[in-house]
């Protein structure tokens, strides 16, 4: 090299090094143990080679133990991340405290807001003003054996009741055999067993709390949804039921050991692909309902967001807008197929003609995240909104205890009844101690 040339290359670096672009930036992501997340992370050499001047680092944590850790460290302002993986309950309130950074500004050109499905963008907006990338959005449907409830001479309804559930739930359990009827959340958390029944609870009619904000647990309608709970679970649920959450059932699921299997719409990927001994016998129908007007559905995102504390918010940003982008989409379709795409999140997506192709099971997720009203969510009027969740900051917090009491109850070490009234009594004793 001349020396006019090596003077040319320095002068280049120290350029290039003034705009920053070679100012290396780390960013810290915290999120929920997925299967969809952990797909993102073996997808990064493609954010590394578009973006090497950020460094992305990863704490990749169980599902109750992430919303404990990003709950303590955005209350305090401890900054310890850059992007939060959280969910539709926490954005709003959260967004509303000044937590938040919205993303109304900062993203990449292409990341196109306006194809976000409404549904779920709604859920992550206050004041229009959007706090929250949807990673993929949800609701919950009914996956079934098709070979076991043929060989139990029934068909399973697009819109199944809830009698019909477990009625086919034990008519396709074969303890011998190692195969459970149904397979449904019992591990305790307010968004684990407490998702499940809260969405389950206003299909039969109930709610958390009366107009004035008084707990309901003392209610029939509560009564009847955890006796059928309890009671179809014991005919026909796996042993230790009451330690198992999504992944958990996911697990059984595509091992072949549940008949069906009611949770989120993002699992229908998983009980289909390459890891399920059982992939081309499912079949999917809508969570079920009581023909109360309410199905036992819920409606979910899981987002990615950016506390205020984070000292690298454009950085952030520009994760954010590849991991959630079509590009994003595109990505996954060609390393592992369009039906491995995250869900639930663009209505471009459910304008793909291959990716409906695909996935089978894309129609019923959309009308199922369609069919959730977060506005009125149970039979009667309340003064909350949210599916399987209240969103007021208490919730969490309460939700949790009641989640034990109804683990308890689910693993024999109470009777429903002893769950119900510990329910209302600590759900009662919160709501008064906040000022309800």
């Amino acid at each position: 090299m001349t020396l006019k040339s090596a003077l040319l290359a320095a002068s280049a670096l120290v350029g290039v090094a003034a705009t920053g672009a070679l100012a290396e930036t780390t960013i810290t992501v915290a999120t929920v143990n997925n299967g969809d997340m952990i797909r993102m992370q073996g997808l990064m050499d493609d954010f590394n080679a578009k973006h090497p001047d950020i460094t992305v680092e990863w704490v990749t944590l169980e599902e109750n133990v992430l919303r404990q850790n990003v709950t303590t460290d955005i209350s305090t302002g401890g900054g310890a991340y850059d992007i939060l993986t959280i969910g539709t309950y926490e954005v709003p309130i959260w967004g509303a405290n000044g937590w938040l950074v919205s993303l109304d500004e900062g993203m990449s050109d292409d990341w196109n807001a306006d194809d976000l499905l409404p549904a779920i963008a709604g859920g992550l907006t206050i004041d229009d003003k959007l706090y929250a990338a949807p990673f993929y959005g949800e609701s919950s449907m009914v996956m079934y054996r098709t070979d076991l409830m043929e060989a139990a001479g029934m068909e399973m309804p697009k819109a199944p009741t809830w009698e019909f559930i477990r009625e086919a739930a034990a008519a396709m359990t074969d303890r011998d055999a190692g195969i459970n009827g149904i397979c449904a959340r019992g591990k305790a958390g307010w968004g684990e067993n407490m998702a499940f029944l809260t969405a389950m609870s206003n299909s039969f009619g109930a709610k958390w709390f009366d107009e004035d904000w008084n707990a309901q647990f003392d209610s029939e309608a509560w009564a009847n949804t955890l006796d059928f709970y309890l009671g179809m679970m014991e005919e026909s649920g796996p042993n230790g039921a009451a330690n198992n959450g999504f992944n958990e059932n996911l697990t059984l699921f595509q091992q072949g050991k549940c008949g069906m299997w009611i949770d989120a719409t993002v699992a229908a990927s998983f009980v289909t692909g390459d890891d399920s001994t059982v992939a081309d016998k499912v079949g999917f129908a809508l969570a079920p309902d009581n023909g109360l007007g309410k199905r036992g559905n819920w409606l979910w995102a899981w987002s990615l967001a950016i506390p205020a504390s984070s000292d690298n918010q454009d950085a952030a940003k520009t994760f954010i807008s590849w991991a959630t982008s079509q590009g994003y989409a595109e990505l996954v379709a060609s390393k592992e197929g369009w039906a491995n795409v995250p869900p639930g999140t663009r209505t471009s997506l459910y304008e793909n003609e291959k990716y409906l192709e695909a996935a089978p099971f894309a129609q019923m997720t959309l009308d199922s995240i369609l069919a959730a009203d977060p506005q009125n969510p149970t039979v009667d009027p309340v003064p909350y909104t949210g599916v399987q969740f209240v969103a007021i900051p208490e919730f969490s917090g309460i939700a949790t205890q009641v989640g034990q009491q109804f683990s308890a109850a689910l693993a024999g070490q109470q009777t429903a009844e002893e769950a119900l009234a510990n329910a209302q009594e600590l759900t009662t004793e919160e709501m008064e101690a906040a000022g309800y």
